[in-house]
């Protein structure tokens, strides 16, 4: 396992990329006054680490169009090396029908298993992070779950708005299927994962494979997904949320690199924003956890109030006093169940037998 400080510097990277004051040309809206310390409520184990990644000495400095390609070389600095015990391998896949190639990680392949698979889609806002810098920790999923894992590089946001990524994402999901032979995958047992925008991207391409019918899917997993652009922008949050972590602006930010306009307007695309599809019905069986500190955790727990009255199998678990990200503290009791309770609806969905 990853040293406990290196991994926070890691996460503290992706939460700092979300401080400071509002991009440049995005309106900050006011948000309503709550006398509330949100340290006061952070889970006591996560307080030292939320107080290590607030103290970040690397100075990220506020998501702007000027200040993106510092943050991104940031972050991909900060990568872990992959493990040298779980097989790897870049693969590239035929895009959609207008679309370029995917780069895609293969995690854990094993040609002559009949095995689960899993695309999984990375976090960091639409307009940063990568595939790669996924594979240490998709090894270790992977070997806990024996299963193979395919980590998709999908295109970023601004250069490539939404309409790319979510072709990005499918036409990873149609290989993994398509070729489960030569992976070793049980085409029937196919789950899709992501954290905080890959949630996002994770239930938009739950939303793809149900319309388009080609791939039956076991799963969707959205860890703290990222799911409403009317997040703080036309939808205001209590100060005390989304202090710690991802912030306000900075998601504003990234929705509107995402979708090409500005978050929060009456005219924003659905086929873009999963909480505005207005049909839910049909989806894969959905696992969605979120702390109560986090940006999302409104829209996180309505999105699951409309998969529950869709007729979707849903499990939601809320983790008081947890912020954006707080699931990289491998140390606090909260982290750890929350991932134990991610394994379990894995197992459970995927029928993988859970350790003696």
């Amino acid at each position: 396992m990853a040293d406990r400080r290196v991994v926070l510097k890691m996460a503290g990277a992706l939460v700092a990329a979300g401080l400071g004051s509002p991009a440049r040309g995005v309106a900050a809206p006011v948000r309503p006054h709550r006398d509330i310390d949100p340290m006061a409520l952070v889970d006591p184990e996560l307080k030292p680490a939320a107080l290590e990644i607030l103290r970040n000495p690397d100075n990220f400095p506020p998501l702007s169009d000027e200040t993106l390609p510092i943050i991104r070389a940031k972050i991909a600095a900060l990568m872990l090396p992959p493990l040298k015990t779980v097989p790897w391998k870049r693969a590239a896949v035929p895009g959609t029908a207008g679309n370029p190639e995917v780069t895609v990680y293969v995690v854990n392949a094993q040609a002559d298993a009949f095995r689960p698979g899993i695309v999984f889609m990375h976090g960091g806002g639409f307009v940063f992070g990568d595939a790669k810098s996924t594979i240490p920790e998709l090894q270790a999923l992977s070997a806990a779950l024996d299963c193979c894992i395919v980590s998709v590089d999908y295109r970023l946001a601004p250069e490539t708005r939404f309409t790319g990524s979510v072709e990005d994402n499918y036409a990873s999901l149609r290989w993994l299927h398509a070729n489960a032979a030569d992976l070793g995958v049980d085409p029937a047992r196919i789950a899709i994962m992501g954290e905080s925008a890959g949630g996002g991207h994770a239930a938009l391409l739950a939303i793809a494979a149900r319309d388009r019918g080609e791939v039956p899917l076991a799963l969707q997993v959205l860890v703290y997904p990222m799911l409403d652009d009317r997040t703080g922008s036309s939808h205001q949050m209590p100060d005390f949320i989304g202090t710690i972590g991802w912030k306000a602006d900075a998601n504003r930010y990234g929705w509107r690199s995402f979708l090409g306009r500005a978050p929060g307007g009456p005219h924003v695309p659905a086929a873009g924003v999963p909480a505005r599809v207005s049909d839910l019905s049909g989806l894969a069986p959905a696992f969605i956890g979120v702390g109560t500190l986090d940006l999302f955790v409104s829209e996180d727990i309505e999105y699951a109030r409309r998969l529950v009255e869709a007729g979707v199998q849903t499990e939601l678990h809320v983790y008081p006093g947890a912020w954006h990200g707080f699931d990289h503290d491998p140390a606090a009791s909260v982290a750890k169940r929350f991932n134990a309770a991610k394994m379990d609806a894995l197992r459970r969905a995927l029928q993988i037998q859970p350790p003696l």
